[in-house]
């Protein structure tokens, strides 16, 4: 039986390659996220950047297949660090790849915790170039039901693409 893709993002998703492109172009700004309602603190630290495979058997009994890259933010005080330049991310990055294999259009996931609350899911939103700075808004990642996810999908086309929906043409 041939697994189903699982690697499409979610809509509110980024993958990796769009967060690098937008810090090469941004490279002496600095990188702030944001999570929970509150930035991280300027002395954060990427503590760790891993690539997994992962094969599954969804709630349907259907299998799943994708793959994932995780970078994990320790989110601390540090002296009087200031937040980190996107160049300097864009560096670990790149450095990572030199032993690990990261694919720029996997799942893209952020592991937080200052080092005493348990560390967080997040996905990442769309990169903001604002007042200087590369702004990028970390919300928790929800956890979901994959088949219902694809016949809602399947649905929405369905709809869209429909006589009734005013065109004889899909929406997307």
């Amino acid at each position: 039986m041939n697994a189903i893709d699982n690697s499409k993002i979610q809509e509110d998703d980024i993958n990796l390659g769009l967060l690098l492109n937008t810090l090469a172009g941004a490279k002496d700004s600095s990188l702030v996220f944001y999570y929970d309602g509150r930035r991280v603190k300027p002395g954060y630290h990427v503590t760790e950047v891993k690539a997994g495979q992962f094969s599954a058997l969804d709630c349907g009994a259907n299998p799943e297949a994708w793959m994932e890259i995780f970078i994990q933010l320790w989110d601390i005080e540090e002296g009087d660090r200031t937040h980190m330049p996107a160049g300097k991310f864009y560096a670990i990055i790149r450095k990572v790849t030199e032993h690990v294999k990261l694919d720029d259009s996997a799942k893209l996931t952020f592991e937080v915790s200052d080092g005493v609350r348990p560390m967080q899911l997040y996905r990442a939103g769309m990169p903001v170039l604002r007042a200087g700075a590369v702004h990028v808004e970390l919300s928790p990642r929800p956890a979901s039901c994959k088949p219902r996810d694809r016949w809602l999908a399947e649905q929405n086309a369905a709809s869209c693409c429909s006589p009734s929906a005013g065109k004889n043409a899909c929406c997307s």
